[in-house]
């Protein structure tokens, strides 16, 4: 990915602009992080962009950045800018182009964003980037009470790289959250949800969810941090924790699965039933929750059947013994049937399973 970015920068000078990969990409390559979203920041347009790279398409926005595929790998371009004042707590009202690739860092978040990289590969720092990622601290380029006043979504951007990454927040930083997180209301449920899934995603996450409590944000955040979370591989099983408001939009995918664990954790423990109908993958995260330390998987493969095609007795067979006037009552026999099996009250085995419905549910 490396090889192709700088193949890309090439292209620029070529065609007479400039253009540095920035951001994430460069920090992580420092500190040996796989990282694989790539930014580059150039003095050319996103019209002049078009007319050096065939497929680009123009924003419908006016905010400088395109995306590009070159050679199967994914590029995001922006075109180095000022953002002017900003609304609603989120975006610039207005973007001005610039030729400085200073002023275009300057107008970035946190200094750990701002290292770039040039066309022959060279790492280049030109706010001192290098010296907070050494200390592991996350600071801002500039005030730290202009940074997060001028756009909400920096609170949780900055918990984000701190779970991440293992860093600390600067002193700084910590009282602009504090003095700025009401803000947060005012951002889309849509955005508060990106990011907090990449906060209950990481490997780190309990430094994300102490953060969100420390400051105090689950309030405006609409999410229930009060009781004790366990960290789950699956980050669903921390949006269960949390009790999300129905503002947030989960998938449909999404809300199965959370609706699932929740039907599990309901019991505080995890039944052979449940293991039976919820499967495997929402019980294992249900296990997380509970911190409990049964084998799910071993469990599963215990059960007595799997599913309803696995009992033996069939529903043919069932009106073949009991010739009932109401053949709807066979369904009634098969739940109850499987119950039992998974209950470990009736073998699954033909004889008996006859002699069980022959006793229960002639004249019935």
């Amino acid at each position: 990915m490396k090889e192709k970015a700088i193949e890309l920068l090439n292209i620029f000078y070529e065609n007479g602009y400039e253009a540095y990969v920035v951001g994430g990409f460069v920090r992580d390559m420092l500190i040996d992080k796989k990282s694989f979203d790539v930014d580059i920041a150039t003095n050319a347009t996103p019209r002049q962009i078009k007319e050096i790279f065939d497929g680009v398409k123009l924003p419908f926005e006016n905010y400088g950045s395109v995306h590009l595929t070159y050679k199967k790998t994914n590029f995001e371009i922006t075109t180095y800018r000022m953002d002017l004042e900003y609304k609603d707590k989120r975006k610039p009202s207005k973007i001005v182009y610039t030729d400085s690739l200073i002023i275009d860092l300057r107008r970035r978040d946190f200094t750990i964003n701002t290292l770039c990289m040039d066309k022959e590969g060279n790492v280049v720092d030109l706010l001192d980037a290098k010296k907070d990622i050494e200390n592991k601290v996350i600071k801002t380029i500039g005030s730290a009470s202009k940074k997060i006043g001028e756009d909400a979504l920096r609170i949780l951007r900055a918990i984000r790289f701190a779970t991440e990454l293992d860093f600390e927040l600067d002193v700084e930083l910590k009282d602009a959250i504090i003095n700025n997180r009401s803000s947060l209301e005012m951002l889309s449920f849509y955005r508060k949800k990106e990011e907090l899934n990449k906060i209950f995603s990481s490997e780190n996450a309990l430094k994300g969810i102490a953060l969100l409590k420390e400051f105090g944000l689950d309030e405006y955040l609409e999410i229930d941090l009060s009781g004790k979370i366990n960290k789950t591989s699956d980050p669903i099983g921390m949006w269960a924790q949390v009790n999300p408001g129905d503002k947030y939009q989960f998938t449909t995918n999404e809300k199965d699965y959370l609706n699932a664990i929740l039907r599990v954790l309901n019991d505080g423990y995890i039944s052979d039933m449940e293991l039976y109908k919820e499967g495997t993958y929402v019980c294992y995260i249900a296990s997380q929750i509970l911190n409990n330390s049964d084998n799910i998987y071993d469990r599963y493969d215990d059960l007595p059947i799997k599913k309803m095609s696995d009992i033996v007795i069939s529903g043919r067979d069932i009106i073949d013994l009991l010739k009932p006037n109401d053949k709807s009552i066979v369904s009634t026999i098969l739940k109850d049937i499987e119950e039992k099996i998974i209950n470990r009250e009736l073998k699954n085995e033909i004889g008996k399973l006859r002699k069980y419905v022959l006793k229960n549910y002639v004249n019935k």
